[in-house]
């Protein structure tokens, strides 16, 4: 029997690093340690918290320890990028929190390296990868539930926490902007749901709408794309309020040619409790699926394509693509105030 895959953690900077760790832990690989240096002490006292059993090692330790199968990190956005071709480098598969990068000649760096060293960059898009409503929502489209899908709309809303976020959060060279950043999510979605290749940004926008204390923050972003001959829509935003029982009421729509699915990801408001809520519409009727149980499979999956050079998780390229229509959108984007 095979060894378990080791992996470390290095970039503790944002508490998306807990679900990296946890789901590959529970997937079956083993943790060799991670890297304490952190811009957000809160997000290192909460890791710590969680994985009580896993010990602090220094840096290049891990980076050139030949047992370390993977890197994974959710470092400050701009960072993501050294971390991951200097793990490229030392023969390591990587897996980072998105944004994967936040400028086009970052994308173009990792891409190379990636081609080079023949290392798997993934990025761990949550908004679909640990949401097990789209992990049913796959399984009833591949199923040909609601046809082929033509149009998605992918709404990301987000509580902004203002006194508990890092310095780095409001600087827009360090987080790419809010496209870049939030909207990397919809567009993975629409391309993986509508099965496009690629997109064209039909247009885009952003605002500043509640901060004008933060010129360089956004808070609002909107996105139009096309692909595949489908057309997908995108709103992000940080105007959770404080009342609601969610960090945010984050929903996507599919629009197929024989039904339509509704995804509210996080909470339904005002009605049913807890996540993970599936609608479903088609020529049978009308229904509402339950989703808590379903299984979340992209870190099995992942680790699947690092043993056997697959790319089960994701499809090769994929990652990047996102990221660069990402960036793209950030750049062209209209800015409304």
């Amino acid at each position: 029997m095979s060894r378990p895959l080791r992996f470390a953690a290095i970039g503790l900077d944002h508490r998306h690093i807990y679900h990296l760790v946890g789901e590959l832990i529970q997937a079956g690989a083993e943790c060799a340690g991670y890297c304490a240096e952190t811009s957000d002490p809160r997000v290192s006292d909460g890791f710590r918290d969680r994985f009580p059993q896993l010990k602090p090692v220094e840096r290049e330790r891990l980076f050139d320890d030949p047992s370390i199968d993977i890197i994974v990190s959710a470092a400050i956005p701009r960072d993501r990028t050294t971390i991951a071709i200097r793990a490229m480098r030392a023969g390591k598969d990587v897996m980072v929190d998105k944004p994967g990068a936040t400028t086009l000649d970052q994308v173009a760096a990792i891409e190379d390296v990636a081609r080079e060293t023949g290392r798997i960059f993934s990025v761990c898009f949550s908004e679909r990868f640990v949401v097990r409503a789209c992990e049913a929502a796959a399984r009833l489209v591949s199923a040909g539930e609601i046809g082929k899908v033509v149009q998605t709309v992918g709404l990301g809303p987000h509580r902004l926490n203002r006194t508990t976020r890092p310095h780095w959060f409001f600087e827009r060279e360090a987080y790419g902007g809010i496209l870049t950043d939030i909207a990397s999510h919809q567009i993975d979605q629409f391309l993986f749901f509508t099965g496009a290749r690629d997109a064209e940004i039909v247009s885009s926008a952003t605002a500043n709408h509640a901060l004008p204390d933060i010129p360089d923050f956004e808070d609002f972003g909107e996105i139009l794309l096309r692909g595949g001959g489908a057309s997908g829509f995108i709103r992000v935003d940080w105007f959770t309020p404080d009342g609601l029982g969610a960090w945010g009421d984050g929903r996507l729509f599919l629009l197929g040619t024989e039904g339509y699915i509704e995804l509210r990801k996080y909470i339904d408001i005002a009605g049913r409790s807890g996540g993970d809520h599936l609608f479903l519409s088609n020529k049978a009727g009308t229904r509402h699926i339950d989703a808590s149980g379903e299984p979340i499979s992209y870190f099995r999956n992942f680790l699947t394509d690092v043993r056997e050079r697959t790319a089960v998780a994701m499809p090769q390229g994929h990652a990047l693509k996102v990221t660069r229509l990402a960036i793209e959108a950030q750049a062209s984007a209209t800015r409304l105030c």
